[in-house]
């Protein structure tokens, strides 16, 4: 499968139609200008979006900057766009059966409703709204799992926002063993279910669909679009000058992401010029290493990696000298 790299974030470069082809099984999320911007700097954000089988194009901005980086994503699968033609794709499928987790009270009630009216047929077999917060009661969490393993549910559809919803599936995804697909989808139930307007088609297609839902929730959004958001016009710029002469090259995937605590536990990885990636070396983590310059090691400036607050090491035994940052990402 044909994939494009944005900000070290390998992203599947596939139609909807080959996507609900093939989509038996496996983890779907849906990547934004707003996940790429998380994933630079959150942790186990990174380690959700490492187990996900498919990472499609969520935005028309990021679908701009694919085309200005030489590698343009076909087309842009929101998962509010998705999530129709997948129910619709399997109305009469009756292995499909569909949970929906998320929203406000009541709401994923009513988007179960609209849904089996819309197919007439109850593809949906459970919904639940859960309370604020209670990703971090266990209890409550235990007690969700039960609920949709007792409906028999293949699919779950989990509209709790980014990075909540995809942390929240790779937590607990192996105790929900008759799920078969998870969608993390955002705003999609409340669509669904009639409480929150999608955004006019041509705003959409010309990428301005953050604009409307901005006007439409000034108060929780108004940070996330204005402020957080905003350096990844930089990041993309960063890339596009760092990586002129290798577009078409696979680059250091969210796979190899490592983050570093300390100067004494850090994951030993050695550049290899010629696939562009970095390699674990065996038997040299929580190895003591000494400082032997402050540079910027011209080898590693195609990466395109912030060594704002990097040092070049060297390894004692054995000697090999080593590229290191804070964390492997664009910031």
């Amino acid at each position: 499968m044909q994939k494009v790299n944005l900000l070290n974030v390998e992203i599947d470069n596939l139609p909807t139609s080959k996507l609900l082809k093939e989509l038996n099984k496996g983890i779907v999320f849906t990547t934004n200008v707003d996940h790429l911007i998380k994933l630079q700097k959150d942790k186990e954000f990174v380690e959700a979006y490492n187990v996900a089988d498919y990472k499609v194009c969520d935005s028309q901005i990021v679908m701009y900057a694919s085309k200005f980086l030489g590698t343009p994503i076909k087309e842009k699968i929101s998962g509010s766009d998705f999530f129709p033609d997948f129910y619709n794709y399997h109305k009469t499928n009756e292995n499909i059966k569909i949970f929906l987790l998320g929203a406000g009270k009541g709401i994923a009630n009513q988007a179960q409703k609209n849904i089996n009216n819309k197919i007439a047929r109850n593809i949906v077999v459970g919904a639940h709204s859960p309370s604020f917060g209670f990703e971090q009661d266990e209890e409550e969490c235990q007690e969700i799992i039960k609920m949709i393993n007792s409906t028999d549910a293949t699919v779950l559809a989990v509209g709790l926002g980014a990075p909540k919803q995809e942390k929240w599936i790779y937590k607990y995804r192996r105790k929900l063993s008759k799920i078969k697909i998870f969608l993390a989808l955002g705003a999609t139930i409340d669509f669904e279910a009639g409480n929150l307007k999608r955004s006019p088609k041509w705003m959409s297609s010309f990428g301005l669909e953050w604009c409307y839902r901005l006007l439409c929730e000034p108060q929780r959004l108004w940070q996330r679009y204005l402020v957080d958001d905003l350096p990844f016009f930089w990041l993309i710029l960063k890339q596009k000058l760092n990586f002129s002469d290798c577009q078409n090259t696979q680059t250091v995937s969210m796979a190899n992401t490592k983050f570093i605590n300390s100067k004494k536990e850090i994951d030993i990885f050695r550049f290899n010029s010629t696939q562009y990636k970095y390699q674990n070396l065996n038997g040299l983590n929580r190895t003591e290493l000494k400082r032997s310059a402050w540079t910027k090691p011209t080898s590693a400036i195609n990466l395109g990696i912030n060594f704002r607050r990097s040092h070049l090491y060297k390894v004692e035994k054995p000697n090999v000298q080593t590229q290191l940052t804070n964390r492997f990402s664009y910031r």
